[in-house]
């Protein structure tokens, strides 16, 4: 069975980068895709601040990456790149670990200014990671996503669009 591996780097789960992380997850579950989600904010915070490499909740998230045939990777944009929390994640994941994995990059952020942080600042990273196979990135302005009275969220049809576009071709290349 495909297994992927979603890694949310956002600071909470009342995001908005979640709304997006609950479409991606849903549309890979009905591809028969078994998901497993790091919320890299509920890590330990002194393990990925002091870059502890035995720590127990490192090593299983790790250990689920390996796994993984895919990767995703949800975060906002925060001053024109991604988030901290996910970079000291990242930091901690061993030098090839995204080796042989297919990775899609999807962030959330305040304008459209900010559309290439994902190609200049994530994806260089993810290069050094060992990934070889990244999608087409998705960026979404916040404002796409809007919060309803009761803390939901509803998505703009055109950023769901663009988001299922993505994922439909991610899907040819993982050939799911």
């Amino acid at each position: 069975m495909t297994k992927a591996v979603i890694i949310n780097g956002t600071n909470s789960r009342n995001s908005r980068v979640t709304a997006i992380h609950e479409k991606v997850e849903n549309y890979l579950k009905a591809q028969g895709i078994a998901v497993h989600t790091n919320y890299v904010h509920e890590l330990p915070a002194e393990d990925l601040i002091k870059a502890n490499f035995a720590s127990e909740a490192i090593v299983s998230e790790n250990k689920q990456v390996e796994e993984a045939d895919i990767i995703v990777l949800l975060t906002p944009i925060y001053k024109a790149s991604y988030t901290g929390i996910l970079k000291t994640y990242l930091d901690l994941l061993p030098q090839k670990a995204l080796l042989g994995k297919t990775i899609l990059p999807i962030a959330v952020g305040g304008s459209i200014g900010h559309l290439l942080a994902l190609e200049y600042a994530l994806k260089p990273v993810l290069a050094v990671l060992g990934a070889t196979t990244i999608a087409h990135s998705v960026y979404i302005v916040d404002k796409q996503i809007i919060r309803l009275e009761d803390g939901s969220f509803a998505i703009e049809e055109e950023a769901i669009n663009r988001l299922e576009v993505e994922l439909k071709q991610f899907q040819q290349i993982v050939s799911i």
